[in-house]
């Protein structure tokens, strides 16, 4: 028993000393580790503790800036064309750092103050919001294990795409929540410090409605919305309630105004909303030139070709910032108007060509079912200046702008042409005074049918050729530029370097190629490029084949009655530095008339030709007596052709395009001009009647103008 005692007692000593031993060895581990925090205490604040310290209390400079107006546009007598007017705005501008629920919360508060908008929301918004509305239900949409598979950048687009069906159509039935999520949109639009326009307040909403206008990435018209405009309430109730809403503001932003309101509506073009901000597909462009993504460009025609002078300096305010906390404004740059432009139109000229065309248009589509546009140019032949640019279309009952029609569409015109026909054959070598027999013109295969003008005129020379708009010495001339020597019932040879020829003798005057105006979508016309030509090459020579815009009409008659030189056609001739008048400044850059190219004519070939534009306008021409007492030269255009309008159901339909181009006076003419009137009968008095009334509008305006 002794024994088994003494083997007791050794036992529990070295169960003493395991236990021991584990206790120093806890203690041990625990000193450990608490000499290490201590250790990394001292280093934080010892070594690096003046590194944090002066982290905590950073002061940066932040930068925000605030909207400038865009510049306005003058006519070519100094009056205001496109303007600006001050409006309020409801802005929201985020700090760096906060949150998106801290958004949402003031998104819920601003929703019971403004009413907002919805129309623009799309479901990717609507998702988005949802996101960041629902925290911990966005997290589990990916699980753990996906998260560690895929890039931190991909996590959210696939959040996106899994945001439950349901909750996305629960939130586009309920219009409070949708509210929400339209101001949330907006408070995220941009970057911190960049105010983002929530709701402002628009003056011309009423006189908006449904109007339709032409957009730069579409060839067809669109309905512009307009959003709801902010109310003096709905200001008075934000304003009251600033200190529960940070981050929002109400501030003066600007509008566009239009003193001629509709006239040249298209024309001038339009401008990007905040929401929309910069065009997406020129993106890099403008982030090349510090335009923020929110910010207003311009977005068709002039308001875009003209960006980089129309665009702002902003106004910007810098603060500082210490600790992710803005305390002081430490300097204020005062914003400055964009440039202003120069344009060429005459206001007032331009508003009685509008009133002639629309209510010509609406009596001659009373009489022609298919009839549904027309259109009037008129520019100085010496510089290109586009004096009057009209175009007007029915949309029923309706008539709408369509002035971008005299440079995006085109048509046959006719035996308008004419006078680069003859133009043509002098360069090919033919002499003046130059005589065919004007009878009907049988070919091979032709069936018996004969290629003819309106009647027969017998002998006709150059000048009675576009007297009397003979067909037949047009393909006379046609067939000398070919090498083709007519014989009755005989072949029509022509090949497709024939019509080339013929082409590049139009082009001089513009017919077949871009003006060159200084506006973007301008068409050229349209040619095909048939393997067999044969009469097709005679059909050109009376402009019958290729189409061309009434603006190439009127820069071809510029060409004549300047002498032979292609001017490019401009609608801004000076770009200005704004004044706080409602005057034009000074000049920044100027725009001199541009010569594109000189016919390969001689004067005796131009005056021979405006001889025979004279005698077209004198007794015994096309157009004998239309003009009174106003000394008018210019040529008349009948094309057969067939209806392609916007009514699918009657393409195809046999119809005519009526046209006129012109000059006057036809001795040193001031104004070069073309009217073009489609899907007309070809007796219709339309073509008598716009021509005639424009050619007075414009001397009854410049009489005038002299006594002013």
């Amino acid at each position: 028993m002794g024994e088994k005692q003494h083997q007791g007692a050794a036992e529990q000593k070295k169960i003493k000393r395991r236990n021991a031993w584990r206790i120093n060895l806890f203690f041990f581990a625990v000193f450990s580790l608490f000499a290490g925090l201590v250790i990394k205490l001292g280093v934080l604040q010892i070594v690096n503790g003046e590194d944090y310290k002066k982290q905590a209390n950073r002061t940066e400079v932040k930068t925000a800036s605030y909207p400038s107006p865009r510049g306005k546009m003058y006519d070519a007598r100094g009056r205001v064309v496109v303007d600006n007017e001050s409006v309020p705005a409801i802005v929201y501008t985020s700090e760096s750092g906060v949150k998106a629920e801290d958004k949402i919360k003031v998104a819920r508060k601003l929703a019971t103050y403004i009413k907002m908008d919805t129309d623009f929301l799309r479901e990717r918004d609507i998702r988005d919001f949802w996101l960041a509305s629902h925290p911990k239900e966005a997290d589990k949409l990916i699980s753990k294990a996906e998260k560690k598979d895929i890039d931190a950048k991909d996590v959210y687009p696939l959040q996106v795409e899994r945001v439950p069906k349901k909750e996305v159509k629960a939130i586009e039935k309920d219009a409070e929540e949708k509210a929400v999520a339209a101001i949330y949109r907006r408070f995220t639009g941009g970057y911190a410090f960049e105010p983002q326009i929530v709701k402002a307040m628009d003056p011309n909403e009423e006189k908006k409605g449904d109007e339709k206008v032409a957009l730069l990435d579409e060839t067809k018209e669109s309905k512009q919305t307009s959003s709801v405009s902010l109310t003096y309430e709905e200001i008075s109730l934000v304003s009251e309630h600033l200190d529960e809403l940070p981050g929002v503001n109400v501030i003066n932003d600007w509008t566009r105004k239009y003193p001629y309101e509709k006239t040249l509506y298209n024309v001038l073009g339009g401008v990007t909303t905040p929401e929309q901000g910069i065009i997406k597909e020129r993106e890099d462009y403008y982030m090349a030139r510090g335009y923020s993504r929110n910010d207003r460009v311009g977005k068709s025609y002039l308001e875009y070709q003209y960006e980089d002078f129309l665009n702002p300096e902003k106004a910007t305010v810098q603060y500082t910032q210490v600790g992710g906390k803005l305390l002081d404004e430490i300097k204020r740059t005062e914003g400055r108007r964009g440039l202003d432009l120069a344009l060429t139109f005459d206001m007032e000229l331009q508003k009685e060509v509008d009133k002639i065309v629309e209510s010509e248009l609406r009596s001659a589509s009373a009489r022609n079912y298919m009839m549904d546009r027309a259109f009037v140019v008129m520019m100085d032949p010496h510089t290109g200046d586009v004096l009057a640019m009209s175009g007007k279309k029915m949309d029923g009952r309706d008539v709408t702008d369509y002035a971008i029609g005299t440079f995006t569409t085109q048509y046959e015109m006719g035996s308008v042409v004419k006078g680069a026909t003859v133009l043509g054959g002098y360069q090919d070598g033919m002499s003046h005074n130059q005589a065919y027999m004007d009878t009907p013109l049988y070919f091979a295969g032709s069936n018996g049918k004969a290629k003819q003008s309106y009647k027969v005129l017998g002998w006709v020379n150059d000048i009675q050729a576009l007297q009397k708009s003979s067909n037949v010495y047009m393909f006379q001339v046609a067939m000398r530029m070919a090498g083709i020597t007519y014989q009755k019932d005989g072949p029509l040879p022509a090949r497709p370097e024939h019509l080339q020829k013929m082409r590049n003798y139009y082009a001089q005057f513009g017919l077949g190629v871009k003006t060159g105006i200084d506006l973007p979508q301008e068409s050229s016309g349209m040619q095909t490029h048939p393997k067999t030509v044969g009469g097709l090459l005679l059909d050109e020579a009376i402009g019958q084949y290729d189409t061309y815009t009434p603006l190439q009409v009127a820069q071809y008659m510029s060409t004549i009655a300047n002498g032979g030189s292609r001017i490019q056609p401009r609608v801004v001739k000076s770009v200005h530095l704004p004044t706080k008048k409602d005057e034009v400044g000074p000049v920044v850059k100027k725009y001199e008339p541009k010569v594109l190219n000189t016919i390969n004519n001689s004067k005796a070939d131009i005056d021979r030709v405006k001889t025979g534009l004279k005698m077209v306008t004198s007794t015994g021409g096309t157009a004998a007596g239309r003009f009174g007492q106003h000394d008018v030269a210019g040529k008349t255009g009948t094309a057969q052709t067939f209806y392609y309008g916007a009514n699918r159901s009657w393409w195809g339909n046999r119809t005519y395009n009526l046209t006129f181009g012109g000059y006057y006076p036809s001795s040193n003419p001031k104004v070069a001009f073309s009217v073009v009137t489609p899907y007309v009968s070809d007796k219709d008095p339309v073509i008598k009647n716009i021509p005639s009334k424009i050619v007075d509008k414009y001397v009854e305006l410049q009489k005038k103008y002299e006594k002013q």
